[in-house]
């Protein structure tokens, strides 16, 4: 070991630090040439061949015992670190992605509920123009995954949104359905959707409920309203609407005009003499009378006395003014300044048709 040691000393004596101006100086060699330290530095000659400064790290455990403990602190870093993680995860719990889709990738449902008309009423005009303003709808839209296509997706909710989106060529922001979602739990969650907001007609749910029954989605009424958590009673009045035979529907300005008010007692009448109910419609048809006037002259009725009628003048959410009208049936429509430097002028006038339409006997 000893002379291990003294063979080393002599085989580095004459080796110096780079950069260390603190060793002595080395005697000649027996050449009589200069040594190892005189020999001129390569910073003196304009170079720095000196090693980069080497990283510094926590000293390795040299026995099997401070490895061990080493280790185990390394995996309760990790463990932490994964904690943390988990309950950032589980904030999101429940949550569906959402992103904007090209609209052109969604099509609408089987059972999509929204007649043509609904989407030519002044408030779909204020829809969009909300949604052009702020640069896509706010809200999203639910989605669901096609089988077997890949990249494109159906509608669950929110057909006026994606068509608004659509017809200004913009994106439509969506959640996606993760995993599964059958037919009667899309047509639940659809209707569910609509009763919540609150904007469906009666005409439009009732042909919903009744393609739900015709397409054997639901065996029976009764299951029907039991899936989506309704009352029968409901549900028969509602399908009431939708039963009304054609040339019934077509006295109608639109069928969106149509309450369960009028359905239930054209039901009565159809029952006690169809055929004279079915001639009067013949004669109704195409000419654009208000509902009340429709039912009065399909029942044969005198029409009830009007009170004195005022509507408020909306394109969306945004007031333009009201409209009314007196008893001997003038109607004045009052606007807004500020309404209408908020609504393009054309929302405007769509607004008051249909205001106009409203009013009229």
């Amino acid at each position: 070991m000893a002379n291990t040691r003294k063979r080393l000393e002599e085989l580095t004596a004459g080796l110096v630090l780079p950069g260390d101006d603190t060793a002595p100086p080395q005697p000649p060699g027996d050449s009589g040439q200069p040594g190892p330290a005189h020999l001129p530095s390569p910073a003196a000659q304009g170079g720095d061949t000196r090693f980069p400064p080497a990283r510094t790290s926590a000293p390795v455990p040299r026995t099997g015992p401070g490895q061990m403990l080493a280790f185990r602190g390394q995996m309760q870093a990790v463990e932490g670190e994964l904690a943390g993680l988990r309950d950032r995860l589980q904030r999101f719990d429940g949550a569906m992605p959402s992103r904007r889709l090209d609209p052109r990738l969604v099509q609408p449902s089987r059972w999509a509920n929204r007649h043509e008309a609904s989407f030519q009423t002044a408030a779909f005009a204020g829809l969009k123009n909300d949604i052009e303003k702020a640069g896509g709808n706010v809200q999203p839209i639910l989605v669901r995954e096609l089988a077997g296509e890949q990249g494109r997706y159906e509608l669950v909710f929110g057909h006026r949104r994606h068509r608004a989106c659509l017809e200004l060529g913009i994106p439509v922001l969506a959640c996606i359905w993760e995993g599964s979602l059958n037919d009667p739990e899309l047509f639940a969650a659809m209707d569910r959707e609509n009763r919540e907001r609150a904007d469906l007609s009666p005409y439009e749910q009732g042909v919903m409920y009744q393609r739900a029954l015709d397409e054997q989605l639901f065996p029976t009424q009764r299951k029907l309203a039991e899936h989506l958590g309704v009352s029968h009673t409901w549900i028969r009045k509602t399908l009431q609407v939708a039963q009304l035979p054609q040339a019934i529907v077509e006295c109608f300005r639109s069928p969106l005009d149509i309450g369960h008010r009028h359905a239930e007692q054209l039901h009565a009448a159809l029952e006690k003499d169809a055929r004279s109910v079915l001639k009067r419609a013949e004669k109704l048809r195409g000419q654009g009378a208000s509902a009340s006037a429709v039912l009065a002259r399909l029942l044969d009725i005198a029409p009830t006395p009007r009170k004195v009628d005022r509507l408020d003048l909306k394109a969306g959410d945004v007031r333009l003014g009201k409209a009314s009208r007196a008893k001997e049936g003038g109607v004045t429509v009052e606007l807004l300044p500020e309404g209408l430097a908020a609504v393009p002028l054309d929302q405007v006038l769509r607004s008051i048709e249909d205001v106009l339409q409203k009013l009229k006997l």
